[in-house]
């Protein structure tokens, strides 16, 4: 019997920015599942990250704060267990709660609601990739970005994220036969969750050879010298060792070959969750989401993956596909990540979620049943990590983006007349300093900053202490009860391969002597 809450499956691609996708108008890439999901389901094209950095907007998609509500300021920051997420309000719901692949939780909790992860992480759990900013041109080569991504692009049938991602998708794609086959009528909500089209830029010979050197575009936005940059692009291009390489016109068109063809076999491995769902009846009764936790520059003003507000590395997709709840429609409304925890209850409870504490963002869900879209609606995000030197905020509303950071000159651009965002009008234009007085009066900036460097000084002094004698390791390990996988002898034969079985055998009682 199918369960009268809905499914859902939630789709997690990594690095993979809306301006790329053929959903958000790219001509280049080939992603047929996902424009079938766009064509049959909800695009938000105005979606953005809150945080543009793998924990911190993760730990917010499961949690609706921002990173100073939480303490998950960047890669290495724990993600408190006492924080609700929408995993544990699925539970009392009655919902199984999934997680294959990647989510970048740092501390010994693991789940943080999730009754069952089927994969380690492909990134550490610990304090090691902690930033300083008191090290205003700090450089940590052992785990920051440099350009070896973009100058080693090129085919290869097996790397760490290829080994990964396939692993993620089988699991995550025999658990949904496992729902359909062991626990029919029980409402599910599955997380798959990719490394790709995340660097490095390599690829499989499968799926690079979908595309032509010639065919690949190049930036819209051609390098910008140093000096022209903005201040914080200044300080991404220095993190990052920028200025170590020169990067010609084929290395670019490289690097974006390699991270279209992922992005296409990210689109494969997403086409074998839906096969999944079709082949077990299961795709009527469940809401897909899509999206991911922040873009890539991609060579665009010469820079390379994320750590900006600047809308390559800030602008991320959203489709969320129901076609028997939901209408096919496109909302220009400006969403961000925290609205994913209020959406996802308010989809399990028809509307009617009831939050422990509140989050900072706003159910999507009006949106969804097609709600007239807010003019005033503001997309905020808070970005506490390395590449900035103090805290960081960005407020999204109708056309407008204005970018804060009290260590550098604010910016703020009109995305419908300047979509490259080459036209900084903070200084000539009022709503500056409108938008500069709704940043300080919704955040503390001196006391986030404060807390910031107290908790960097904390994390790099207990790293370097834990690194001294025995190590215990929170890395997540997956529990794989082989006793009760295929035949056992505490189990009859006959019964597990009947249970096993999907579609059920017929029934063979009326054929009894």
């Amino acid at each position: 019997m199918a369960s009268t809450k809905p499914n859902i499956l939630f789709i997690i691609a990594d690095q993979m920015a809306a301006q790329f996708l053929a959903a958000y108008g790219h001509g280049v890439t080939k992603t047929p599942n996902l424009d079938r999901l766009a064509k049959s389901g909800v695009v938000f094209e105005n979606a953005y990250s809150s945080s543009p950095l793998c924990a911190p907007a993760r730990a917010t998609i499961m949690n609706g704060l921002l990173p100073s509500r939480t303490g998950v300021y960047d890669n290495a920051a724990e993600f408190p267990s006492s924080i609700p997420t929408w995993a544990h309000y699925l539970r009392l719901q009655g919902y199984k709660t999934c997680l294959s692949g990647k989510m970048h939780f740092v501390g010994p909790d693991q789940l943080h609601g999730l009754e069952e992860r089927l994969t380690t992480d492909i990134y550490p759990a610990d304090f090691g990739w902690t930033p300083d900013w008191r090290l205003k041109q700090e450089r940590i080569d052992w785990w920051y970005h440099n350009m070896t991504s973009v100058l080693q692009p090129g085919i290869a049938e097996i790397t760490n994220q290829l080994e990964y991602d396939d692993e993620v998708a089988f699991l995550a794609v025999r658990k949904i036969y496992d729902y359909a086959r062991f626990e029919p009528g029980k409402p599910f909500c599955l997380m798959a969750s990719f490394t790709h089209p995340h660097d490095p830029y390599a690829a499989r010979a499968e799926y690079w050879n979908q595309y032509r050197d010639e065919d690949i575009d190049l930036p819209r936005v051609p390098a910008i010298s140093r000096n022209q940059l903005d201040a914080h692009s200044k300080r991404l291009y220095d993190v990052s060792a920028m200025q170590e390489y020169t990067v010609t016109e084929a290395d670019i068109r490289g690097a974006r070959h390699g991270y279209y063809a992922n992005i296409t076999y990210v689109d494969g491995l997403i086409g074998k969750l839906l096969d999944a769902l079709e082949a077990t009846g299961q795709v009527d009764n469940t809401v897909i989401v899509f999206t991911s936790d922040h873009g890539d520059f991609l060579g665009e003003r010469g820079l390379w993956y994320k750590m900006s507000y600047l809308e390559p590395s800030a602008h991320i997709p959203l489709i969320v596909c129901a076609p028997k709840k939901f209408k096919a429609r496109r909302v220009k409304e400006p969403v961000s990540l925290p609205d994913l925890l209020p959406t996802l209850v308010d989809v399990a409870t028809n509307g009617k979620a009831e939050l422990a504490r509140p989050t900072d963002g706003r159910s999507l869900y009006p949106l969804l049943g097609g709600a007239a879209e807010d003019p005033n609606a503001t997309a905020w995000g808070e970005y506490l990590a390395e590449g900035t030197v103090a805290p960081m905020y960005m407020l999204r509303r109708g056309p407008w983006k204005y970018i804060h950071c009290p260590a550098d000159p604010d910016q703020l651009y009109n995305l419908v007349d300047d979509p490259n965002e080459l036209n900084n009008l903070a200084e000539s234009h009022p709503l500056a300093r409108k938008f500069h007085a709704e940043v300080v009066a919704k955040f503390d900036i001196p006391r986030i900053n404060v807390a910031v460097l107290e908790s960097q000084r904390a994390r790099l002094m207990l790293f370097e202490a834990l690194k001294s004698g025995g190590q215990f390791h929170w890395d997540f390990q997956p529990l794989r009860d082989a006793s009760e996988q295929y035949t056992r002898n505490h189990m009859s034969v006959t019964d597990r391969d009947l249970k096993a079985r999907f579609p059920k055998a017929p029934d063979i009682e009326s054929k009894k002597r």
